[in-house]
């Protein structure tokens, strides 16, 4: 995904150029977490952005967990290309400094920057029903961590550690489908074939009847949909008259397709987010005669259809539920060591990269010696 969209080599409905909206405050640290770095504790490796396009592996010493803390050693975490991308590149608008904070983030935007929101770890301290266990926590690239225990969920044993890495796009797909209020029997298309795109079109394809169609304008989407149980098409091949569309592909040219996909009266909903760049949003033609609905889903405030009973946790817990499905590890692509994240990270990022979800291993997640 290229920092500049407006530009982007991965033009049109490409799901490489996806970028999902800012995670805002969906499990913002407590202020405790805070007064946690005044005691000394473990020493840990953690990536920082520091420059555009420039991310280095620095050390840091953890505090001494508290008794309502957890310790976790990292196993795998996942690299979000979309979001990662602008802060990498240094895009983040000053209008979103406050809201682009991730939980548990240090430093401040443009740069240095602590930055990522997706790591599993196997607890080694803590209370006694945690320790031991595999847990999912919204924190950055870090080998080790110590956080309140209220952060950590357990892993379903279901879902294996590297997938649930997963777990934070599942639940920025989970919100767009209930923003979108999809039901049995709809016609759907989903624009852009990145991680957040294939996981919405996954999981609309598990409403019963409804006929769901991954599009992008690399063919390379199309056994990937295919495994997921979707269709594909490239833009010029699908008609249209679709009962609700997803954009997710942050490109013009995409949004521009997934208006001209949807029926009467239908709705797209737009899960790509531009950072500071600008794009055109074809309101004329037949958009008004039409009366076609532009949706916004940002995962940082629970969609308001379910706001009142869900919070974030139950939200995320669901999410890692609905990762038992093993065709869900196509999306990972091979794991990189976290040691080797640094020289990597340009190319990961970078628009023709093919990438979908970048897994990363750590250290903890080698077998041990014979």
């Amino acid at each position: 995904m290229a920092p500049d969209h407006g530009d982007s080599k991965a033009s049109a409905a490409s799901g490489d150029a996806e970028t999902v909206a800012p995670k805002g405050d969906r499990a913002s640290p407590s202020e405790k977490d805070k007064s946690l770095r005044a005691r000394s504790g473990p020493a840990s490796e953690a990536l920082w952005y520091v420059a555009p396009g420039v991310a280095e592996i620095h050390a840091e010493t953890l505090p001494a967990p508290g008794a309502d803390d957890v310790l976790i050693r990292t196993l795998h975490s996942g690299i979000s290309r979309g979001t990662e991308r602008l802060v990498w590149s240094g895009r983040v608008p000053e209008s979103e400094f406050t809201r682009m904070r991730c939980p548990f983030m240090r430093g401040t935007f443009p740069f240095p920057a602590k930055y990522g929101y997706c790591l599993v770890g196997r607890v080694e301290a803590g209370p006694k029903g945690l320790r031991g266990r595999t847990v999912f926590a919204l924190h950055p690239h870090q080998d080790a961590v110590v956080l309140p225990a209220e952060a950590a969920i357990v892993v379903p044993r279901s879902v294996p550690p590297r997938r649930a890495v997963l777990a934070a796009n599942m639940e920025t797909a989970l919100n767009a489908v209930w923003d979108a209020a999809a039901g049995p029997g709809d016609r759907i298309a989903v624009v852009g074939g990145g991680v957040i795109g294939l996981l919405v079109g996954w999981l609309c394809g598990i409403i019963p009847g409804a006929a769901v169609t991954v599009v992008d304008i690399d063919e390379r989407r199309a056994q990937t949909a295919s495994r997921l149980g979707l269709g594909f098409a490239l833009p010029a091949d699908i008609p249209g008259d679709c009962d609700i569309v997803f954009h997710a592909s942050a490109s013009a040219a995409g949004l521009a397709t997934a208006l001209r996909l949807a029926g009467d009266e239908a709705a797209v909903v737009e899960l790509s987010w531009y950072g500071t760049g600008e794009v055109a949003v074809p309101l004329g033609a037949a958009f008004h005669s039409r009366r076609l609905k532009l949706i916004s889903s940002q995962v940082g405030q629970v969609a308001p259809s379910h706001r009142p009973r869900w919070t974030h946790r139950r939200r995320l817990a669901t999410a890692l539920d609905l990762l038992a499905d093993p065709r869900l590890d196509g999306l990972l692509n091979p794991p990189l060591a976290f040691a080797d994240l640094p020289a990597r990270i340009g190319e990961i990022l970078a628009p023709e990269s093919g990438i979908l979800c970048q897994a990363i291993d750590y250290p903890a997640a080698a077998p041990p010696k014979p």
